[in-house]
This record gives structure tokens, sequence and C-alpha cells, in this order.
């Protein structure tokens, strides 16, 4: 019986985890290497005065990508989580009054008659139709798709789907794209803010992005124990199926012998031999000789990607009162391009900034009669945390600029226990491209097309992440892995059951 092949996962982010479940469900040797003592990469949580607070994605979406996953390696999904369903996806508020958005699009238009008036909530349901009509066109040939082209993914559409694409204006931005359903300033505002679900600008990412709607209207979850209890049921799931997990593992450098990886060198002085590596990170770590000057040339010389937003964030155990928050919020800011214009044009921490907000011990009645609860408040920010060391002042105006707003709006917040996050720390913790958040950002029409696929320019280096297609977010980055896992099992001459 021949030896089964060597595979070094190097980084226990989502999508390097999905790869090791699949790939040890199919009985392959793999180790997975992470500089952390947790998995999850950028599914973490942070333990604030004994309260551990989701400080990474905060929305669950997309479930069934994370079905099929179990479905394929044997493992039950419904089993391992208890999920709650969110009515309302989220509560937008301009300072005087708010507007909860939800699940059910006939309950939004109704909210929206009210909040605004009866000919927006028409506009709205028919940008719901095209929203799902995009997202429908783009599920198979670009979603699910290894990497798509834009010839190949036009022709997988065929004549009918193209014309839904070519009738919303693929060559808009979102922005311009939502002017015709959304008069209402504040809509528009709205439905803008989707591009920053994937770390860019409405006003420079393709009109396209409004699937994002649709993939919110099918269906919205908080998660028993948090976001952290992905990543940790799928490792537990992939180590039952004979995967190695190595935490507190740094990687220094890829060796290559030849034109090929032949293992890695960890930060302790050992060494380690594969026959496949997959890197879970950001592919300029790869290009920026993060890894070793040979592992570069993995990644093309002429890549050239605009850097997706990063954050300043604020983990918080704290006593609220006023403002009736459920799971996520949005307290929007005035004038919204410059918040947008200072981050992407000016490089700065924005003037303007709007807050998100998610109540983490909240649903959608509200929050059950305790002292304190946890909040992660999040502000965009540029990705310029390697080369930008933010003094305290500027920081700190930042915070002031947020918290002020949120005082403004009627959130009264008392006794908080804080952990803040900068670029900088993001760019430490995931390194590569100055504290991004989604890796590149999907700014043009073509900017999609302009994410690697998991083949490398090394044969047997795979990439994985939200770096890579089909894009950020905890659903895409897991499709990655998948991805990967594919791949490398096509090298093998495996066939997936």
């Amino acid at each position: 019986m021949s030896k089964s092949p060597k595979v070094i996962i190097v980084g226990a982010g989502i999508a390097g985890l999905t790869a090791a479940l699949e790939l040890a469900h199919h009985g392959l040797d793999v180790t997975v290497l992470e500089k952390n003592t947790y998995p999850g990469g950028k599914i973490r949580q942070i333990d604030v005065d004994g309260a551990l607070i989701d400080s990474g994605p905060t929305v669950f979406t997309m479930r069934w990508i994370f079905e099929k996953l179990f479905d394929d390696c044997d493992e039950n999904f419904a089993s391992e989580f208890e999920l709650e369903t969110l009515d309302i996806l989220a509560r937008h508020s301009w300072g005087d009054n708010y507007l909860d958005l939800y699940a059910d699009k006939k309950k939004s238009a109704d909210a929206i008659a009210q909040f605004s008036n009866p000919q927006q909530a028409q506009l709205f349901l028919k940008f719901c139709n095209t929203a799902k009509k995009v997202y429908e066109s783009l599920r198979k040939p670009f979603i699910e798709s290894r990497r798509p082209g834009m010839l190949g993914m036009m022709s997988a559409l065929g004549i009918e789907k193209s014309k839904i694409l070519w009738d919303i204006g693929p060559f808009s931005s979102l922005w311009s794209a939502l002017e015709k359903y959304f008069p209402d300033p504040r809509m528009h505002q709205l439905f803008g803010r989707y591009a920053t679900y994937c770390g860019s600008s409405p006003y420079l990412a393709p009109a396209t992005l409004m699937l994002i709607a649709q993939v919110e209207m099918d269906g919205v979850w908080s998660i028993q124990g948090g976001m952290a209890k992905i990543p940790e049921v799928i490792a537990r799931l992939a180590q039952k199926k004979g995967c190695q997990f190595r935490y507190e593992s740094e990687v220094n450098s890829l060796q290559i012998n030849g034109s090929k990886i032949s293992g890695v060198h960890l930060k302790s002085g050992e060494s380690l031999e594969c026959d496949y590596l997959i890197f879970n990170g950001d592919v300029n770590a790869l290009k920026n000789h993060l890894l070793g000057e040979k592992a570069s040339t993995a990644i093309p010389a002429n890549l050239k990607q605009a850097d997706s937003l990063s954050a300043v964030t604020w983990s918080m155990k704290v006593k609220t009162s006023g403002f009736p928050l459920v799971r996520h919020n949005v307290f929007f800011n005035q004038p919204y391009q410059s918040e947008f214009s200072d981050i992407f044009e000016k490089q700065r921490l924005p003037l303007n900034p709007t807050v998100y907000i998610c109540a983490q011990d909240r649903n959608d009645l509200g929050l059950e009669d305790q002292q304190f609860e946890r909040l992660l408040c999040l502000v965009n920010a540029p990705a310029n945390g390697s080369n930008k060391p933010y003094n305290n002042e500027e920081i700190d105006q930042c915070e002031q600029k947020a918290f002020l707003l949120m005082q403004q709006y009627g959130l009264h917040l008392e006794d908080a226990q804080i952990t803040r996050t900068t670029p900088q720390d993001f760019s430490t913790l995931f390194p590569g491209r100055g504290g991004a958040l989604y890796g590149q950002a999907t700014h043009g029409w073509m900017s999609s097309f302009h994410r690697l696929g998991s083949q490398s320019q090394i044969n047997n280096l795979l990439l994985a992440g939200g770096s890579t297609h089909p894009g950020p977010g905890v659903p895409m980055a897991a499709m990655s892995g998948r991805l990967a896992a594919a791949t490398l099992m096509d090298h093998l001459g495996l066939t997936k059951q």
C-alpha cells in the first residue's frame, strides 16, 4: 500500500480548517500549523474581564456552505451547533429614529413605508427581486467555481443570466446602481453599506455586490458559544479523522527544493517535510517575502491589488442604557462619502466614522435583565498599519468621535472594560497587508477576477483564505478552503465522493 502524501496547512483560519477536514476525511496525512494557541484566524474572541467577546466576524450567513461541507464529510451540522435565527437583520439609526431590516422582505417593506414612504417601500421590493436574481445567477458560475475568468463565467451564465447582470450595469459602482432604487438618501446609504462587508467602498465597488442583500435575507443566525464555535468544531472533527494540529508553531519560511515546496522551517528552529502545502494566509505575505524570498515566486510578480478596509475595534464588557440595541446595529454618520475618501484616498482614520455595534447578549427581543453585556464596536480604517504607527492621540480622537456618536444617538455606556484593536494590531496579527481585514478591496468591475485561485505558481503550493477566490468573509473563506482541497485531490488523482 502506497504511503499517503504529507500535507501541511499553514494557518488554522476557517479556510485552512475546511481544507483540513476535507483532506483528513479522504484519508490524507494532514498537519495544521498555527502560531496561536487556538484555531480560527480572524474568528477570534477577546477575554475582557472574564467575558469572551467575538472580536472578528460577527455575522453567520450562507449556512448551506457549512451544511454541504459537513454532509460531504459524513458529519451532521445540526447536531454540532445551536443556532438562533435572527428575524431582525440589523437596526439602523441616523440619530433621530431607527429602521429595522428583517429577513422577511415584506416586513422590511412595511417598516420602510413607515420610516420613509410607500413609494420607497415599493422600490425596495424591486431592489430585492434584482438582488435575488444577481445572487442566483452568480452562485454556481462564480462563488462555487474554481477560479472563473470573465469569458468563462459569461459562457456559463448563458444569455438569460448574462442579461440580468447587464441590466444592473455591471460596469457601474454599487452606489450609482442603487440610485434608481433608493431616492431616500438614508436608504441609499444603508444599502451602499453592503460594500463594507467585503472591505470596500460603495463608491468604487461593483454593482454586483447588491447580492449581499439576498444573502442576508436567506438567513442570519447567532451561534450559541459565539462565532468561535465554528473553528472549534471543525478543528475537533478534523482531528477525529486523523488531522494533527500543532499550535504555537509559527512558520518562519517555506523550504523550496528545485521548483517545489519540500517543507517548512518553524521559528522554533524545527523543520518539517511535506509533499503538498496549503497556505491559509494573505497572498501578500508570500509576495512580500515574509515566508522567504523563494516563496514569493508562488505569486505573480505583476499582481497589483488595492487593499481592503482595516478597522479600529473596541471589545467591551459594559453597562448600557438608552438606545434599544438588538444583536446587529449601525449608527450612520454624515457626510457619508467623507468616510471613504478619508480611508482610501487620504489614508487616515475617518473624521466622520459610522459605527457598527454587535450586542452579543441580545436577540430580536433585546437584552434579558443583566448588569453587564458584551459589545463589539467597530469603525472602518485604512489598512496602513504596517507603515503608519498611529500615535495614541490619533486613535484617541477616533475613539472619542465614535463614542460621542453613540452617545448622541442615545446609547449610554457605563463602567466599561475595553480592549482596543488598531490597524497596527491587525497588521501584527495577520501579516502581509497592513491590517487589511478582507484582503483585496473589491473595487472596479474586474476586481473579482484579479483574485488568485487555489493553484499558485509553485505546483505543490496551494492557496486558501479571504485574499483568494471567491473572496473575504467566513462563508467565502470556507469555500476557498474546499476549493484548495479539491485542487490538491486533483493533483493526486482522487475523486470526491
